[in-house]
């Protein structure tokens, strides 16, 4: 019997989890935050507080490490970038400017970047702690 749809819906559906679940996360620590605070000296800063983006990163290990540590590593790094990435681009895309391109460029390089380390260290982890005697 050919599985070779089935055998590529099973590789699909974990990347495409990782990626709802980091859009909904984008969602939920920055999607609600959308003005920029104006100081008394005038300048401006935001729309985003430090506590919101490592809220974010910090709740981004959690599909991370499920799929890292199940040996999914595409999902691991290719569903959190699509996520935060394509959730970055609908956030964003509002600037008139156009320069919210550099930012969500930003955004996927620097989460493929840490969800690939992340994901090697949570799979060399596990790893070692899932099998002692051999």
């Amino acid at each position: 019997m050919n599985q070779g749809p089935l055998n590529a819906v099973r590789r699909l559906v974990p990347i495409l989890a990782c990626a709802v679940v980091s859009s909904a996360l984008w969602a939920a620590w920055l999607g609600w935050d959308q003005h920029r605070d104006v100081h008394p000296d005038g300048t401006t800063t935001g729309p985003y507080a430090a506590w919101q983006v490592i809220g974010l990163v910090l709740t981004l290990l959690a599909p991370v490490y499920w799929a890292a540590s199940r040996r999914r590593f595409a999902a691991a790094v290719l569903g959190p970038t699509a996520g935060l990435t394509v959730a970055a681009g609908v956030d964003w895309s509002d600037d008139s400017s156009g320069l919210f391109l550099v930012g969500v460029g930003l955004v996927m390089a620097g989460t493929l970047l840490a969800t690939a380390a992340a994901s090697t260290v949570i799979a060399a982890a596990r790893r070692d702690g899932r099998q002692p005697g051999t």
